[in-house]
């Protein structure tokens, strides 16, 4: 893995040179083994939250993590194309739009002691808008080479929150074309409840049940690429105990391997159906 500018990774991604990198301000990493017709994506995998802040934020580093979504570029990492943020969504978050991206509270506490000064506002706001940038000239180069991209858009869910029984497995698709690719996400919903997962987790799998895939990343992209198809994807959290901030590998590792076996399937039923 190489730390590369921005404007060296959009260079490699323009010129299609397959590369893996960190972004020079260690923000997200980017991989991109062969241009394959399908990106995975990871947006809230990462943890970082800067020193700077550290002493004016009210919520713990379990309250951030418990928020996160862990584990989710594991889950997909050994596809062709993963993007992932490093830094925590209590920083800023990838899935908001620029105006919103710095919480000032999150679920129901106030986050920060004080107001967040208008220099830490403007550096984790340039990492937002650089990721971006790298997603637009992936997304530009995919739709170039393909004429269409199907995007996984990776995300988990505290699912002990809920007073009633939840999926395993959500697929949000209020923002997408549904008349146009209402079938596909509905063939990705019942592909996700075919897992076997271990330790007894029964594998279900709902369309908009608990969340409806209003995220940024799936809106950015679905408004500036009218042939690329998001897949919001939010696996509840049964491969962790979200209360302790426990992992269970076993359970992440059987999600990778199974999703390296479903992806392809669903990639091969959106190029036939785009035909």
């Amino acid at each position: 893995m190489h730390k590369l500018s921005i404007d060296d990774i959009i260079s490699n991604i323009n010129a299609e040179i397959p590369f893996e990198a960190v972004s020079a301000d260690y923000s997200f990493t980017i991989k991109i083994a062969n241009y394959a017709p399908y990106i995975c994506g990871a947006v809230h995998d990462g943890h970082q939250f800067r020193k700077t802040l550290w002493e004016n934020c009210l919520h713990t580093e379990h309250d951030r993590w418990y928020e996160e979504d862990p584990c989710t570029k594991e889950m997909v990492q050994s596809h062709p194309i993963v993007i992932a943020g490093r830094d925590s969504r209590f920083e800023y978050d990838l899935n908001r739009a620029p105006e919103t991206a710095i919480y000032e509270d999150a679920w129901g506490k106030k986050l920060w002691k004080m107001p967040i000064s208008a220099k830490e506002r403007k550096e984790s706001l340039e990492k937002h808008q650089n990721f971006y940038r790298v997603v637009q000239a992936l997304v530009q180069k995919i739709e170039a080479l393909y004429g269409k991209t199907l995007v996984f858009d990776m995300h988990s869910y505290n699912w002990k929150r809920w007073e009633r029984e939840v999926p395993t497995w959500n697929l949000g698709t209020s923002n997408i074309d549904n008349e146009r690719f209402g079938a596909l996400a509905a063939a990705w919903s019942k592909r996700l409840g075919t897992m076997n997962l271990p330790n007894g987790i029964k594998s279900t799998s709902k369309i908009n049940d608990t969340f409806q895939g209003n995220g940024y990343f799936l809106k950015y992209i679905t408004q500036n690429f009218k042939n690329t198809l998001v897949l919001a994807t939010e696996i509840a959290k049964v491969y962790c105990d979200e209360y302790e901030g426990i992992i269970y590998p076993e359970v992440v590792r059987s999600a990778e391997s199974q999703l390296k076996e479903l992806i392809p399937l669903q990639l091969k039923e959106f190029q036939d159906y785009l035909r």
